[in-house]
């Protein structure tokens, strides 16, 4: 009988060793973009022409320490940053409804939304939960291709939930409308090369755009010089 006696105190003993572990909650992230499918929801729908991994299995899992600009966050799930990758464009109009598909209703900070890498806009839950479904709307998307990166920020630990979305921006819905269609004219006697409205700028750059040279303070794709005002990101050197 003494050794049943030392067994089942072993046994109980194991039990109460292990149930704080089993209680204890996960470290798993819990949401992702599903609207327009960000490339983590296109991995698990099966919707690409390559292999996301386990990505497929756990969308909701790319979570990061905070700061990251990256699509994975730098965490983990690296395909994410891959931009060899033919990552799929959703057709969208200047304004369009982020959707969020929550697994764990974390205590928020904040939602972040970058556009081709520049800040977008900033939404404060000042440390409220979320439901299951969270939607927010940008609006006055530059027209063309772009990545929206968007970034859920966790209030009460240092890491965050990241998902890119890769969009083309048809420019309805309330953005910057523009009456002629007409092509820009001929740069004339500009030494800059023409401002084209698909290609990547550095700060730094110059280009001219309707008899003007302008020069770009920072990285920017798809934005027009003549409309960038003293704040933008185009600063105009004057006429050629």
């Amino acid at each position: 009988m003494r050794w049943r006696t030392a067994l089942v105190a072993a046994v109980t003993g194991l039990v109460a060793l292990l149930a704080p572990l089993a209680l204890a909650p996960t470290a798993a992230a819990h949401g992702w973009v599903t609207n327009p499918p960000s490339r983590q929801d296109h991995c698990s729908n099966g919707t690409l022409s390559f292999d996301c991994g386990a990505l497929q299995y756990e969308p909701q899992s790319v979570e990061a320490p905070k700061g990251s600009m990256q699509c994975s966050g730098g965490g983990g799930f690296e395909i994410l940053d891959d931009e060899s990758k033919p990552w799929p464009r959703t057709t969208v109009d200047s304004s369009v409804t982020m959707r969020w598909q929550i697994k764990a209703m974390h205590s928020t900070s904040t939602w972040e939304y970058f556009v081709d890498g520049v800040l977008h806009r900033t939404i404060d839950d000042g440390g409220a939960q979320p439901g299951a479904v969270v939607e927010h709307t940008l609006d006055s998307l530059p027209a063309g291709d772009h990545t929206i990166l968007a970034r859920w920020n966790v209030a009460d630990t240092a890491m965050a939930f990241y998902a890119c979305v890769d969009v083309t921006v048809g420019g309805n819905g309330g953005g910057d409308p523009d009456p002629d269609p007409t092509p820009d004219p001929e740069p004339g006697d500009c030494e800059a090369a023409a401002w084209e409205p698909g290609a990547v700028y550095l700060g730094g750059d110059q280009v001219s755009h309707d008899g003007r040279t302008y020069q770009a303070k920072w990285w920017t794709r798809g934005e027009d010089p003549s409309s960038a005002g003293q704040w933008g990101v185009w600063s105009d050197l004057g006429a050629c």
